[in-house]
Parts: structure tokens; C-alpha cells; sequence
């Protein structure tokens, strides 16, 4: 229940790609990694660093003398939502509007009829320069009504909500004026309304994390898909004891729009991070080639249990159940890494500490989605697996997955980070 509780406390904490990357660096401060900003020179030995990028987007690393090459973890740091556009507001009818556009594909009707509220970062000018603020009102501020059956009596026989029409929040129902808007905006800053330059702001779902179940079976929160994987590669990061190589713990943003950013798993971010290392240990280019080419990747990306009303939607084998370990997924089409290589080494490395798992695959005539360890590997390619927890409901407003598969995915990733995996050419050996 300690680990369950620090774990509510992470995701309610993370209501945004930039305050998760927020918190992820409190907990790499606390355990001791020195900060490395990218356009500053990095000056480093065996020891523990991180960096960062656009703030949303983090590089942690553990760098012992040992055999060299990367094991590394990925999971990211965005989930579905709605962001708000640069002029957001829209009067109508007496109302106050958001004008939000949806980011990522999101269960839109469970966004509806509850409270929601506003986060992300502002740019402000300070009048010595621009500065980068974290904003999150911590109030009931906004909702999306849905209209009354009366008017649509056939909403329960399935509807397609128009996002520039039915998804839109009320701010105020006529009490409150635009300059109303940038006057809460200043206020929660503790800046004047026209030191506000530019902002990155999203709607957020109000409901609290929590643990379900007579017998504490669940947990629930919103953005599960992927803080969960975030929090449980971090622990069993930062928990491992590595005396061999060099542990790697990277968070992405932009996953759910496709990873093409600056921050984003397509990007420079990893290649260049690990190029620095390479540089900075004095190793040379033929070095970083070999260390990669010996070097493993665990992409961490939830994956889906077996739904309890539609088990006809998954494989008859290949389906995932709550509170049975952590999922190894798998696609003919590559939107998963993993192979018979990926596959064998980690399912060795968890049989050797009793560390149960499960295999993912999508019926084989459904199209599933995909994640960002192929999408990393365009940019830096090495043998990489697919790993994620069960978890029900993804891309809903709020989300559930199996308490006991927190653990197991802990004690998985610090197993992963432990072990010196060995790779030449097609075989492997393993060293605890």
C-alpha cells in the first residue's frame, strides 16, 4: 500500500507532460543525479546525471565502469486530452467558452459532466528575460455539459461528438469577462496579466487517484496511459544496483501525437544523450558504435487487459488479465519491438527472480496502436522489447489497472537495470 500511495501521489502531482518531467526530477535530486543542462559542456565520470529538454522530456543516467554499452528504459510523458488554443476564449449565449482542439485520440464522452481544471507552463516576462512557469489551478473550474436526452434521444444508441462543438468547457456563465480569464491566469502565476507571453495549457480531469476494490484489487486515475510506466521504470531505476554499464532512464513527450517533435521519440534527444556520454567518457566513435550495438532497450507503454464485457475483442491467447505481471507485447507489423531475440533475453532475466509476465498480441484481424520503442529506434537502433501493464479503459478521462502489477513492473525494470546483459553478435549471456 506504500508503493500504491506514492504512486497516487505521483499522478496527481503529474497533471501535464511538463509537471510529470517535474516530478520525475524531484526524485532523481533526492537520490542524488546532478543536473546536466543540454547547452551547457558536460563534465562527467562514472556517476549519476540527467537532462532535459523543452521540460517535458527527461534523460536520467547511471554510468558505472564496467562493460560498456546502454541499457535503457522508455516510456512517455503525455496522455489524451484537449489543449487549449492561443485565443481561447468564446462568448455564446451568455457563456464563457474554452476553444480547446483534442491532442492525442481520447474517449471524448468520458470527459463530460465532470470537473475539470486547467495546467501546463506559461511563458512570462520577468523584465529581464522570458521565464518558463508550471501552472495548475487547483480548483473545480470547468465542464463540458453533455445536452439532456430529451434533445437527443438517441445518444445512447451511440453518437460521434464534434470536438469544435459538443467538447468545448464553460468557464462562466456570465458572471465572468475575458480579461476575467487573464486575470486568474496572472493571479495563480503572481505576475500582471500582460507579462503573460504564451502558454501550453490542457484540460484536466479533477478525479483523484485512488485504490478500488473490497480487497484493493484496483487502482484508477487518469493518465495511467503512461505515467504508471513512467513511475515504475523510475523506481526500479533509481532502486537497481548497476556495477557494470550504463543504466538509462529516458522519458518522451508527444507519444500519443506521434513523437515527431524536438522532444519526442523521433527526435535527437537520445542519440545526442548518448553520443555526449560517449564523448565526455573519452571513448571514440568505433566505441559508441559497438556499445550500441551491444545495448538493449525496454520501450514501457501500458498495455490493454481483457476487457470483462468484450473478451471477443482480444486474442483467444495472447490476453493480458489484471494483477498477473507485467505484459511483453508483440505485432508481425513492427508497431512492437519485440522479437525471438528481445523476447528470450527478457523473459530470462524475470524467470531468474520468479518475476511473473504476460504476452500481448492483437486479434489478427484488428489494427492496434502503436508506441515509441520502433518509433526510438529510427534514430538509434538497437535490440529493444515491448513491455506494459494491463490496464483497462485506455485513453479514458479515467483509467484502471491492477494494483499487484505495480510491484511486479518495479521489481521487472530493476531486474532489467541489475543485470549486465551481455550481447555479442547472436548470443548472450546474462550477469547478475
Amino acid at each position: 500500500m506504500e508503493i500504491l500511495k506514492d504512486l497516487m501521489n505521483f499522478l496527481d502531482s503529474s497533471v501535464t507532460m511538463f509537471h510529470a518531467i517535474n516530478e520525475c526530477e524531484k526524485v532523481l535530486q533526492n537520490c542524488g543525479y546532478i543536473y546536466l543542462p543540454e547547452n551547457e559542456k558536460w563534465n562527467i565520470r562514472a556517476g549519476k546525471y540527467y537532462t532535459k529538454r523543452n521540460s517535458s522530456s527527461l534523460i536520467a543516467f547511471d554510468i558505472a565502469n564496467g562493460d560498456y554499452h546502454f541499457q535503457i528504459s522508455a516510456a512517455h510523458s503525455d496522455s489524451p486530452t484537449f489543449k487549449l488554443k492561443d485565443r481561447p476564449i468564446i462568448e455564446s449565449n451568455g457563456y464563457l467558452k474554452l476553444n480547446v482542439e483534442a491532442y492525442g485520440g481520447m474517449i471524448d464522452a468520458t470527459w463530460l459532466d465532470k470537473p475539470l481544471t486547467l495546467a501546463g507552463r506559461v511563458m512570462v516576462d520577468t523584465g529581464c528575460g522570458i521565464e518558463t512557469r508550471l501552472l495548475f489551478i487547483d480548483k473545480d473550474l470547468l465542464i463540458i455539459p453533455n445536452v439532456p436526452i430529451h434533445f437527443n434521444r438517441e445518444i445512447n444508441k451511440g453518437f460521434a461528438f464534434n470536438n469544435q462543438v459538443d467538447m468545448l468547457p464553460v468557464f462562466s456563465a456570465g458572471n465572468l469577462s475575458e480579461a476575467d480569464f487573464y486575470k486568474m491566469l496572472a493571479k495563480e502565476l503572481g505576475v500582471k496579466p500582460e507579462a503573460i507571453l504564451a502558454k501550453d495549457l490542457y484540460l484536466v480531469n479533477r478525479q483523484k487517484a485512488t485504490v478500488i476494490g473490497y480487497d484493493n484489487e484496483l487502482i484508477s486515475s487518469g493518465r495511467l496511459d503512461d505515467l504508471e510506466c513512467v513511475y515504475t521504470s523510475l523506481l526500479g531505476f533509481i532502486e537497481a544496483m548497476n556495477n557494470d554499464h550504463i543504466n538509462v532512464f529516458a522519458v518522451f513527450d508527444n507519444e500519443e501525437v506521434g513523437s515527431v517533435t524536438k522532444q519526442g521519440a523521433m527526435s535527437t534527444f537520445l542519440v545526442s544523450t548518448l553520443n555526449r556520454i560517449n564523448k565526455a567518457l573519452g571513448k571514440s566513435d568505433e566505441d559508441y558504435y559497438r556499445a550500441i550495438a551491444k545495448s538493449m532497450l525496454i520501450s514501457c507503454d501500458n498495455a490493454h487487459a481483457i476487457h470483462p464485457n468484450h473478451p471477443e475483442l482480444f486474442d483467444v491467447k495472447n490476453r493480458p488479465v489484471l494483477n498477473k505481471g507485467i505484459a511483453i507485447k508483440e505485432s508481425a507489423n513492427q508497431k512492437y519491438t519485440t522479437d525471438a531475440f528481445s523476447r528470450a533475453v527478457l523473459k530470462k532475466i524475470l524467470d531468474k527472480k520468479n518475476i511473473p509476465y504476460q504476452t500481448f498480441a492483437n486479434r489478427s484481424d484488428i489494427i492496434g496502436g502503436s508506441t515509441l520503442g520502433n518509433l526510438s529506434n529510427t534514430a538509434v537502433s538497437m535490440n529493444a522489447v515491448d513491455i506494459g501493464l494491463p490496464q483497462l479503459a485506455m485513453h479514458s478521462a479515467y483509467e484502471t489497472a491492477g494494483a499487484k502489477d505495480v510491484e511486479y513492473a518495479i521489481e521487472a525494470l530493476r531486474a532489467f537495470f541489475e543485470t549486465n546483459i551481455d550481447i555479442k553478435d547472436d548470443k548472450v549471456s546474462l550477469e547478475a
